[in-house]
This record gives C-alpha cells, sequence and structure tokens, in this order.
C-alpha cells in the first residue's frame, strides 16, 4: 500500500521523507523550509537544463524531417547524442573576449537570459499539490521575468560594442516589448475569467479548458510567445544576412552556449505556460485522485504546444522587420483589445449561465472579432500593395529599342 501512496506522488513522499530526516537531525523549522526551497529549486533548475539536450536533439531531428533531411544521425543510435558532443564542444571551446567590452554587462547578459526562463518554472504548477511556490501575482510575474529577457538582450548588445550587435539588441528589444502587449491583454482576460492571477487557481478554474472559451486568445497568446522567443519566422534579431548572427555575435564558447541554451529552453517553457493557460495544465482524468498523472498530462499537452511551434519554424519563411512589427501593432494588438472589451462586458452579463452556455457565445464573439480583424488587415494590405505599384513608373518598350526596332541592315 506504501509503494501505491509513493508511486501516486513520489514528490511529496519524498519531501516528506527529507522533512522527517531534518526534524530527526535536530533543524529549525526556518531552515527546513530554506533548505527544501534550495534542494527544489536546484533539482528544478538542472532538470530544466537537463531537458534542453533533449529538446535540440529533437528540434532538429524534427526540423530535417521536414525539410527533406535527416537531422543529427552519425553520433549514437539516431544521433540522439549528438547534443551532448555539442555540450562538451561549448565547454572546452576557446573564450574569446574582444577588446574594448563593457566587462560588466557583456559578461552578465547570458546569465540574465538563462535565469529569465529558469524562473519561470517557479510558478508553474506541475500537479495538484506540486509546484515551487503558488505566487497570488503569478501573471504579474510572468511578465516581470520577460522583462529581465530583454533586459539581458540589451546588454548583450551594449556590451559587446559592436554596431551590428547593438542594432540586432535594438530590433529584438522592440520586437519582445511590442509582442509583449497582446500577450499582456490576452492574459487580462483569463484572469477575469478566472477571478485570479495565481496559476494554480487559474488551472482549478478549467473545469472545461480556456481555449474553447477563447480560441482567438489562445491564438493571439501562442503567436506573440512565438515572437517574443525570436524564434522564426520572427527571428530577425539573429538574421545571418543582415546581421550576422545578432545580439550574441561576439560570444564564444561557454557564454554562447548559455544564450543557445536558454533559446531552446524558452520556446519549450511558453509552451508549458501556455498549457498551463489555455489547456487546464495538469487537469486530467484522475489527476486528483493521482497526482503524477497531472504531471504527465501537464508534459503531453505542453510537447504538442512545442511541435507545433517547431512545425512553424522548419515550414515558414523569415517575415520583413516592417511585417513583423505591423502584424503586432496593426493586427493583434488591436484585437487583442477588442477581445478583452467583449469579453468583460459578455461575462458580465453571463455570470450566471451556465458553462455551455458561455461557450457558444464566446465561441461566436471570438470568430466574429477575427473574421472583422481579418477583413480590416486585407483591406489595408491591398490598398498598400496598391500604392506601392501605382507610385512606381514602369519600364515601357521605346521605338530605339535594339529588340523592337526593325532591322535596316542588309
Amino acid at each position: 500500500m506504501k509503494i501505491l501512496e509513493f508511486l501516486s506522488d513520489p514528490i511529496i513522499e519524498i519531501q516528506e521523507w527529507i522533512i522527517q530526516l531534518f526534524t530527526n537531525w535536530g533543524v529549525a523549522q526556518e531552515w527546513q523550509t530554506f533548505l527544501l526551497y534550495l534542494i527544489g529549486s536546484a533539482i528544478l533548475g538542472t532538470s530544466a537544463l537537463l531537458i534542453t539536450l533533449v529538446l535540440i536533439w529533437a528540434e532538429r531531428k524534427i526540423i530535417g524531417r521536414l525539410q527533406d533531411r535527416l537531422g543529427p544521425n552519425r553520433i549514437g543510435p539516431w544521433g540522439i547524442f549528438q547534443p551532448v558532443a555539442d555540450m562538451l564542444k561549448i565547454f572546452i571551446k576557446e573564450h574569446i573576449i574582444p577588446d574594448e567590452v563593457d566587462p560588466i554587462p557583456y559578461h552578465i547578459a547570458p546569465i540574465i537570459s538563462v535565469a529569465s526562463v529558469l524562473l519561470m518554472w517557479a510558478i508553474v504548477p506541475f500537479s495538484d499539490n506540486v509546484r515551487g511556490s503558488d505566487l497570488n501575482v503569478a501573471i504579474l510575474f510572468l511578465l516581470g521575468v520577460g522583462g529581465l529577457g530583454e533586459l539581458g538582450v540589451i546588454l548583450a548588445g551594449w556590451g559587446s560594442n559592436n554596431k551590428y550587435s547593438m542594432l540586432a539588441a535594438f530590433r529584438a528589444s522592440a520586437q519582445m516589448i511590442s509582442y509583449e502587449v497582446p500577450m499582456a491583454i490576452v492574459l487580462l482576460i483569463t484572469v477575469i475569467l478566472s477571478g485570479s492571477m495565481s496559476l494554480g487557481d487559474i488551472v482549478r478554474s478549467q473545469n472545461i479548458a480556456y481555449i474553447f472559451f477563447l480560441p482567438l486568445g489562445a491564438f493571439i497568446f501562442f503567436i506573440a510567445s512565438i515572437a517574443e522567443n525570436g524564434r522564426a519566422p520572427f527571428d530577425l534579431a539573429e538574421a545571418e544576412s543582415e546581421l550576422v548572427a545578432g545580439f550574441n555575435m561576439e560570444y564564444s564558447g561557454l557564454k554562447f552556449g548559455m544564450f543557445y541554451v536558454a533559446d531552446f529552453l524558452r520556446a519549450f517553457t511558453s509552451s508549458v505556460i501556455f498549457a498551463t493557460i489555455f489547456l487546464g495544465g495538469w487537469r486530467g482524468p484522475g489527476a486528483e485522485q493521482i497526482p503524477i498523472l497531472g504531471f504527465f498530462y501537464l508534459l503531453i499537452k505542453s510537447t504538442i504546444i512545442w511541435f507545433i511551434g517547431v512545425w512553424i519554424r522548419g515550414s515558414m519563411p523569415r517575415f520583413r522587420v516592417d511585417q513583423m512589427m505591423a502584424i503586432t501593432w496593426k493586427f493583434l494588438t488591436p484585437l487583442s483589445l477588442a477581445l478583452l472589451i467583449v469579453i468583460s462586458f459578455v461575462n458580465k452579463l453571463l455570470v450566471n449561465s451556465s458553462q455551455l452556455v458561455q461557450i457558444g457565445v464566446f465561441l461566436v464573439i471570438n470568430i466574429v472579432l477575427f473574421y472583422i480583424g481579418y477583413l480590416i488587415s486585407n483591406k489595408l494590405i491591398k490598398e498598400k500593395v496598391r500604392i506601392e505599384v501605382s507610385s512606381h513608373e514602369r519600364a515601357l518598350a521605346q521605338p530605339t529599342n535594339i529588340f523592337t526596332q526593325p532591322n535596316s541592315g542588309g
């Protein structure tokens, strides 16, 4: 019986065993709490970094298949040890520091980039009773930690003392800040529906996943998260044809590896946040009775969303910088604002209605708003194309053209 209890909720059982061990050693209560948080942080951070090795291999393999390539296939069966080889190469690679860099921002930028991603895992509810911290302002915490990622980008470009790196840092920061606006607005809608900013409360309030209430909101959040992470097709900050390698161009060795890890880990972390907010997180059949099932439900949902993001990355061409900014300011942001206003008003009217009625009304609102936004954006695009075409003079065949002039020779 004890074995079944352990398997149903192993993390809590291990936690109680550690507490009992500390109590037997005579450790004070406040030190027990501190040590438990320290052990949990170390395990969570290490696990997240180790997961990155799997993510790198899987993403390279999936994109290879999407583009009719093999992907990693040399080191180990199916190339599974390729990320390990890359990691060892980064650890032993020569660490080059360019002359005249600003040392403090240059050295601290990669640390901030990785830390900003790892901090998000502290508030994710992995099951009904397993989480790092159940903050009652978790949504604000997410937005604040996202700002730390932008700070790392700016410091990397500024501290490198390189004009190309600085230009890429400006692009990246403008991109991240711009796409955080519709993301924050959509998060505010979920706060209105759940009545709380705690991720634990948001998950518990989803008897029916919020993606059925807010398919348009989920779409906006998904696109904004891809763009904020700087993933293709929004990877203008590292456009090789324009900016060599972006804000991290002057980095090598382990510091470059930290940016590399932050990129792949941030993509999966955004998928976990999406699954938590819109797909019910750990909720699923039997998850409340057997908490370990909640962890697997969250993992499956997050992996599906992550795969869709990888699919997009391997299939779509890169947007131009003006197109990228137009998408958020002319389409996603107005659409999210309209959705916020309408949902807030309708939610008050339907506060005593059944969830099925609410789903039906909200679905109609989402579809109508998306259609209106599509019509408006399509009209703006057509007008812009018409103006650009009509404003340019077209080359016309002249009588003296050698290809149209009659042959006067013998």
